[in-house]
């Protein structure tokens, strides 16, 4: 059993015998010294997508649910959504936009590490790898003589993520991305 401290997006929790996903975690520390963290939280049902939020303290439990993660590739994106394979039965899986929402822009042709969070048959979340390699599309050119600083600019990928990269890199050039903060890491 989790404590919410302990929550981390995409993970799938029992609340009154439902399985719900984590979709976005807030966290509220107090100014004073005695007061007990909030982490507000924002459930998504896995079959109905019904939102629910909640106020939880650092040591309430929720309750774990039975799912199975497996080893999954991204096919292809069409009219009804995001189409993803299983490595280990070939059976495939549609998820739309909204079950994807922040984990859209990662997601492109060739990327590795993904996993499928499968409960009662059905595909439900997916969970990104903590680390993605993908390819500038454009970015402008360095300025010359700049080097000296520490500045960046922004580079856009074919999936629409943007981001902030040192002045250095250019377009074509593959770049690491920590999908957690959605930051450049290094060159890959």
């Amino acid at each position: 059993m989790p404590r919410a401290a302990e929550l981390k997006k995409g993970q799938i929790v029992q609340i009154n015998s439902q399985p719900y996903i984590v979709s976005h975690i807030e966290v509220k520390s107090p100014s004073s010294r005695s007061g007990t963290t909030l982490y507000k939280v924002r459930f998504n049902h896995v079959q109905t997508k019904q939102k629910l939020d909640q106020s939880l303290t650092g040591d309430d439990m929720l309750a774990s649910i039975d799912f199975q993660k497996r080893a999954v590739q991204f096919l292809y994106l069409d009219a009804d959504g995001y189409t993803f394979m299983d490595n280990e039965d070939f059976s495939q899986y549609t998820l739309t936009a909204e079950q994807l929402e922040d984990q859209i822009p990662y997601l492109h042709d060739g990327i590795a590490g993904l996993y499928g969070l499968i409960v009662e048959g059905n595909l439900v979340g997916v969970e990104l790898p903590a680390v993605v390699e993908m390819p500038i599309e454009e970015t402008p050119p360095a300025i010359k003589g700049s080097s000296a600083s520490a500045r960046t600019k922004t580079a856009r990928f074919a999936t629409g993520l943007e981001i902030q990269i040192p002045e250095y890199l250019e377009t074509g050039e593959t770049l690491r991305i920590n999908t957690e903060t959605g930051k450049f890491m290094s060159r890959a």
